[in-house]
């Protein structure tokens, strides 16, 4: 079963808290070599000459077998920017290889400039201010990173139809969130939510996926919409060329590693009758951007 990071806590409370911390703390060496490694890899096959897409896709599977992790994220103390090559979940395998493949095309060599890279993706505007200001919900992670000209939304394009539905899930689930018990915490976090549902998103309802994935493309990054109340997406990963298809490669609780999908992205996605569509971000040229 596919169980989204948020519900993921809901079900196992903060006992993974104290693991995330003692594994942050032995990260920072481990974390660099890994970096090093994709670059060199990526400076031998070439990869800055490719298109973005192409490289979040080789990025990507080169961390194929990587082990999933929970919680990584969830530290104790203030908020912070935590880095984490060598387990993912499903949001931070994604964050993780963008940022990975934008330093890639830009050149940048430096951890620093991994770290840099980021913080801008997973943090609204790139500046982290508290806890509100981690970009929790898929739609206002792609919403603020379509503002800094890091992705494009590409669901209505490809045929998406309005999405009506209201985004609560973090205030309504306030013991699952310990960042919560602080009031201002939660004040923002329900401005937040009054701000992503006061806006106009889209989605692919899951019968008009298999057309749409004809229009897709390898990095494309793909949320699986759900019919779980308060939620936008339960899962999130990445298009992918394998075996003469496009498939899905993602970091799921139920493999317990980063693994491509063994059907098709459009299959995968009407698997299960709670997948009840998908939203799709487009990674944009990084050289663009800087």
């Amino acid at each position: 079963m596919m169980i989204s990071r948020r519900r993921f806590i809901v079900q196992c409370g903060m006992l993974a808290a104290s693991a995330a911390v003692m594994a942050h703390s032995r990260a920072s060496a481990t974390d660099e070599a890994a970096f090093r490694r994709v670059m060199e890899k990526a400076g031998t096959e070439g990869w800055s000459n490719e298109p973005i897409g192409r490289i979040v896709e080789l990025t990507g599977l080169s961390f194929t077998g990587t082990p999933y992790v929970a919680h990584s994220l969830e530290v104790r103390g203030g908020e912070r920017l935590v880095v984490d090559l060598r387990g993912f979940d499903c949001t931070t395998f994604v964050e993780s290889m963008l940022a990975l493949s934008r330093c890639i095309q830009l050149g940048l060599s430096t951890f620093g400039s991994f770290r840099d890279q980021l913080q801008r993706i997973r943090y609204r505007g790139g500046v982290i201010q508290g806890y509100p200001s981690r970009l929790h919900y898929f739609v206002d992670w792609v919403d603020d990173n379509a503002v800094k000209g890091i992705v494009r939304d590409v669901t209505k394009d490809l045929g998406g139809i309005r999405c009506v539905k209201t985004i609560d899930f973090m205030s309504t689930h306030t013991s699952a969130y310990r960042q919560l018990a602080d009031p201002e915490n939660l004040r923002l976090i329900k401005a937040r939510e009054d701000e992503i549902n006061a806006r106009r998103h889209f989605y692919l309802p899951v019968e008009e996926i298999p057309a749409a994935a004809r229009h897709m493309q390898p990095g494309d990054i793909v949320g699986v919409v759900t019919a779980e109340t308060g939620i936008d997406v339960s899962h999130v990963g990445i298009a992918v060329m394998a075996g003469g298809e496009l498939k899905f490669l993602h970091a799921p609780l139920s493999g317990g590693k980063v693994e491509v999908s063994q059907g098709a992205l459009a299959g995968y996605l009407s698997a299960r009758p709670e997948r009840t569509g998908a939203i799709v971000a487009r990674p944009l040229n990084a050289k663009q951007q800087e």
